[in-house]
């Protein structure tokens, strides 16, 4: 029997994360008397790890003297604060569920701070994700395919989807050969996705789930 698996996006995807997210880069940009950023400047900011989101809300961007340290305060302070208030969307543990009763491997690759991404998973979704992967040493963040690659190692599959919400998410899949199910209700409008090259869509968790039976050719 083919293994099959479902690898998710985390952020914008199966958790609401962009409340945490402009709150710890909110303290960082306050901690150096800054301008705070709207929640909608940082829902275009996310997708491409912690230094592409602090480079890109902090005045003059890379060239700040204060980038590096930036970045290590967001790393700290959203360490102990990246449950504050994110959420699964819902229907996504259901699905998860699901996905895990079919006998399909549910995996986890995102740009966010491995740590973060395990930790999150642990607290929100327990024994339904079987293999987490995050932003570490060793591997090239997404759209590099080598995360997908390690999760679909340890989870032994031969045939898998993923699924995400950005244009990061699309580029991903088709660096890893994979076919990409795009959510639409995350952090990426659906005209950006489409302009990337999305194909599938998912407006519900209900019609995901159908769509990743389809993809992976699974009969329930």
């Amino acid at each position: 029997m083919i293994k099959r698996a479902a690898i998710f996006d985390l952020d914008g995807t199966l958790l609401d994360t962009l409340d945490d997210l402009t709150d710890s880069t909110n303290y960082v940009l306050d901690k150096h008397g800054f301008e705070k950023r709207t929640k909608k400047e940082i829902r275009s900011f996310v997708g491409n790890g912690v230094p592409k989101l602090i480079e890109r809300a902090l005045p003059g961007g890379l060239d700040n003297p204060l980038y590096d340290e930036c970045v290590s305060e967001f790393k700290l302070y959203y360490k102990s604060h990246s449950a504050i208030k994110t959420a699964p969307y819902p229907g996504v543990t259901d699905m998860l569920r699901a996905l895990r009763n079919s006998g399909i491997e549910v995996g986890v690759v995102s740009n966010k701070i491995d740590n973060a991404v395990k930790a999150l998973c642990e607290t929100y979704f327990g024994t339904l994700i079987d293999c987490a992967v995050g932003d570490r040493d060793g591997f090239l963040k997404k759209p590099a395919p080598d995360s997908v690659f390690e999760a679909m190692r340890v989870l032994g599959c031969e045939k898998a989807v993923y699924v995400g919400d950005s244009d990061v998410d699309i580029k991903t899949a088709k660096n890893a050969g994979l076919a990409c199910i795009s959510v639409t209700w995350g952090f990426c409008d659906t005209d950006k996705l489409r302009e990337n090259g999305a194909e599938i869509y998912a407006d519900n968790t209900s019609e995901l789930l159908n769509k990743i039976y389809e993809v992976l050719k699974y009969e329930v």
